[in-house]
């Protein structure tokens, strides 16, 4: 099913740091750029689930028709200098550059240096729902769960560039500014254009999955990223699989191996460690008639991903004494938001204790 790369596509430089944001921008060359093999850069972080699903997905971008440049970004304190050093001459020439993370400060120096009159933003997850909201505003590009807190030493020394980064992604005579998202959006920035994320590729490409009668449960990075409590966390999991009957839970790939194992023992559900994004999961199959989530990216996406089948995705909220002191003071709402813009799903009560 390869396509051969077409003119259009070396031109096209595209930047991602995760499995699902190289997943989306394959759905938008399969919406937006069909026959045209473009660049695709991969700023390789340093977890290990996350390096296997990139290679994974690499591969299947290959065989797509796209040439694929792996950059170990992060090994040593000399890799960023030499990946932006081997990169700058096709970012100076590039027309049209692709990303999936504008939060990223590696992302935000690349665009300090490219001259493309095109930008294009994929889907990072729901921080995309963030980055929108803050770029229509006018605020400065923060994560949503370190929102609140004070900027560190770092935060201050980056915020030249962060300023910069963000006026690129402002649209104006001599940019046009994309985004191409699966998750909605209260407000549109001035100019920006949007597209919508359908799933198209995935569909196209995989399935439809043999569905089984019991439930799936997705993980999530909450704990990790200090928003949930983890003794509260391994309750609910507990609650809702003994309520749902479900027997699988699919990891996250930030999910601590150190977690997992405890999630194991203690609720008996069979811990996969997937190593695809969950979409291409899900739709490969076989996968349970109930898929079971906290809020997050997949509630939005798998019913996208899923469509046509009986699937049903039912997202259980987050009881806000779940979360730790330290969480931001924006978390119960926007995880709230995640929840209730979510379409085609079933919704479920924050489960107690039994």
């Amino acid at each position: 099913m390869s396509r051969r790369a077409g003119s259009a596509g070396h031109s096209t430089l595209a930047f991602v740091e995760s499995p699902v944001q190289l997943l989306n921008v394959l759905e938008w060359a399969h919406a937006h750029a069909p026959g045209a093999g473009l660049t695709l850069v991969v700023l390789s972080p340093t977890d290990p689930m996350t390096r296997g699903q990139l290679r994974r997905m690499a591969e299947l971008a290959r065989e797509e028709g796209h040439e694929v440049r792996w950059e170990e970004a992060r090994g040593g304190p000399a890799a960023p200098f030499q990946t932006i050093g081997g990169l700058t001459g096709r970012l100076r020439r590039a027309e049209r550059v692709v990303l999936g993370d504008p939060f990223s400060r590696y992302v935000q120096l690349l665009l300090t240096i490219t001259k493309a009159r095109d930008l294009v933003v994929v889907d990072d997850g729901t921080a995309t729902m963030e980055f929108v909201a803050q770029l229509a505003s006018g605020e400065r590009l923060v994560r949503w769960h370190r929102k609140g807190g004070r900027p560190g030493a770092r935060d201050l020394l980056f915020a030249p560039v962060s300023s910069s980064a963000r006026r690129r992604l402002t649209p104006s005579e001599r940019r046009n500014v994309e985004i191409f998202s699966s998750m909605p959006m209260d407000q549109t920035p001035p100019g920006v254009t949007v597209h919508a994320n359908d799933f198209a590729w995935t569909r196209f490409r995989f399935g439809p999955p043999r569905i089984t009668k019991g439930a799936d449960m997705v993980g999530t990075s909450l704990v990790e990223t200090g928003v949930v409590d983890g003794d509260r966390y391994l309750e609910a999991v507990q609650n809702l699989a003994k309520a749902h009957g479900a027997t699988r839970y699919f990891a996250h790939r930030r999910e601590s191996t150190a977690k997992l194992h405890r999630l194991a023992a203690e609720t008996g559900l069979e811990i996969v460690r997937p190593d695809l994004p969950l979409e291409l999961i899900a739709r490969r199959g076989p996968v349970g008639r109930t898929i079971l989530s906290f809020p997050s990216t997949v509630v939005h996406t798998l019913p996208l991903a899923l469509a046509g089948t009986e699937v049903r995705v039912a997202v259980c909220d987050i009881d806000p004494a779940w979360l730790t002191d330290n969480a931001s003071p924006r978390a119960q709402g926007f995880l709230s938001g995640v929840t209730g813009t979510a379409r085609d799903v079933t919704r479920l009560q924050a489960v107690s204790a039994v």
